[in-house]
């Protein structure tokens, strides 16, 4: 699943070709992806200017001139794709409809906007701007990592007392926003903690340590465009490069890259997700 690196890369992707345009069209084509759509979609999209883009964990949110919001989750295998538009030397025709094509939004100035599923895991749906941030999926999600209220006294409140792994800790939406099984075990990788240890047995300059890091390797990622590792791609049908920068995920087997370390890349199970890490220097 899209974490937020790559979440913000197509959000950023979309900005130049919905921000401030009208949706001339938008056309749905069937009744849901993962939940039903909202009542009459294509209708309330149909004329609405696109005020703003922002993200809130892995959802993209539209604002729209309405006074609605419509949400945006890619889910497993969802693709927001542009067409009609030239981005740096390279112009993207419209192609042909496509049998995953679910929500095609055509938008002033000739930009067409298709959300692509083929696990049909995505979701979209609408709701009133001013009481966006109390909607079911967001409303119990922690603070943006990249924010300023994610900080060192923040996260060492959250871990205090904690019986969990901080893998487990860290992958809590309800503790910090948008990180996912990749980037917390690089992230633990390169803060040099056992994703095994419990989050309430880390020092607090440890914690310290951690809140920069998360920052530096969400930022890394982002600008690399996100990882690309099955279905993922950014808004112009590009992948991402970040896979290429991986220190331990999907690497077992792999000698650890930390200078001076012989250990190598070990993989274990954590609440049915794979972690990678290396137990010489992470502890």
């Amino acid at each position: 699943m899209p974490e937020l690196p790559e979440v913000e890369t197509v959000r950023r992707g979309l900005l130049p070709a919905m921000e401030g345009r009208v949706i001339n069209r938008a056309t749905v084509n069937r009744p849901d992806l993962r939940f039903p759509f909202p009542e009459r979609m294509a209708d309330r999209l149909t004329g609405a200017r696109v005020l703003g883009l922002r993200r809130r964990s892995k959802y993209i949110l539209a604002d729209l001139s309405t006074g609605e919001t419509l949400l945006i989750h890619l889910g497993m295998s969802g693709r927001m794709l542009i067409s009609g538009v030239t981005l740096g030397e390279f112009h993207y025709d419209h192609p042909a409809p496509a049998k995953h094509d679910h929500v095609v939004l055509d938008m002033e100035g000739g930009a067409r906007i298709t959300f692509n599923d083929a696990r049909r895991f995505g979701a979209m749906d609408m709701m009133e701007t001013a009481g966006a941030d109390t909607h079911w999926l967001l409303r119990d999600i922690g603070p943006e990592p990249l924010g300023n209220v994610f900080n060192e006294d923040y996260l060492t409140q959250r871990f205090r007392g904690r019986n969990t792994a901080v893998k487990s800790a860290l992958l809590d939406q309800k503790v910090v926003a948008g990180l996912g099984n990749i980037y917390v075990c690089e992230v633990l990788h390169r803060a040099g903690i056992d994703p095994r240890r419990k989050a309430g047995a880390i020092t607090q300059s440890r914690v310290a340590r951690l809140v920069p890091i998360i920052r530096e390797v969400l930022l890394e990622a982002i600008e690399a465009g996100g990882s690309s590792l099955r279905d993922y791609r950014q808004a112009d049908g590009e992948l991402g490069y970040f896979q290429h920068n991986f220190r331990v995920y999907d690497r077992e087997n792999a000698p650890c890259p930390t200078e001076g370390c012989n250990g190598t890349i070990g993989r274990i199970v954590q609440s049915g997700r794979s972690t990678f890490f290396c137990a010489r220097c992470q502890r």
